[in-house]
């Protein structure tokens, strides 16, 4: 019965993201992006605390994921320096989490947390602003 309630809220998160992201506009999908890769760092960092290896390198996985799809939505050409600054901040970010998987290193995520932390602030508020 627990598999089945877990299950059936996966699927209503699944459908409830899909929603949520054909609704909207390029500016929330980076948030929402954002917010996912910052939810799934904070599990990587549980994973590791709790010796859950093959969870942790999933947890990684996803963050990467993320990393290279926002890598991949910069627009290089309209967003000039901003863009590259942007995209070798992520690669920074990838380098640094196979680092943390490798050395199973809390410290590491946190040091990732900070930077894409920073970035989301940043793109909250262009947010704001518009």
């Amino acid at each position: 019965m627990y598999g089945n309630d877990r299950e059936g809220y996966g699927l209503y998160h699944q459908e409830d993201l899909a929603i949520q992201s054909a609704a909207a506009n390029p500016h929330q999908l980076v948030l929402m992006l954002f917010n996912g890769l910052m939810d799934e760092l904070v599990r990587a960092k549980s994973h590791i605390a709790a010796h859950r290896y093959e969870r942790k390198a999933q947890s990684i996985n996803k963050c990467i994921d993320i990393l290279n799809a926002l890598t991949s939505a910069l627009d290089f050409e309209k967003g000039g320096e901003l863009a590259l600054s942007l995209a070798n901040l992520y690669d920074y970010c990838v380098y640094r989490l196979y680092d943390a998987s490798h050395k199973l290193s809390i410290a590491l995520i946190e040091e990732v947390e900070n930077i894409l932390g920073n970035i989301k602030e940043g793109w909250e508020k262009m947010g704001q602003a518009a």
